[in-house]
């Protein structure tokens, strides 16, 4: 993932959405009083307890990651608008 925001668990917990490579929901007698999801981060060796659900983590993810991908999007659109940008000089 290119995008570097910051994704939030709750709770005053932030994690880097590119460091998150695991969402586990928390089920049975576990989850309550605010445990919700397991989040497994690259660079912790526990899972960082969440007080959102898995949904509402991945849809931040997403939206963290969404403006990089409209970058690189609009970059090959560039190519195809100027052409003689890229046009070798031999």
């Amino acid at each position: 993932m290119a995008g570097h925001g910051m994704v939030f668990l709750g709770f005053g917990k932030y994690v880097r959405a590119d460091r998150i490579y695991a969402l586990e929901p928390i089920t049975g007698d576990d989850r309550g009083s605010g445990r919700r999801t397991l989040v497994w981060v690259e660079g912790i060796p526990e899972p960082v307890v969440a007080s959102r659900t898995q949904e509402t983590i991945l849809e931040e993810i997403e939206s963290v990651a969404e403006p990089a991908s409209r970058r690189r999007r609009a970059a090959r659109g560039t190519v195809a608008r100027h052409p003689q940008l890229f046009e070798s000089s031999e």
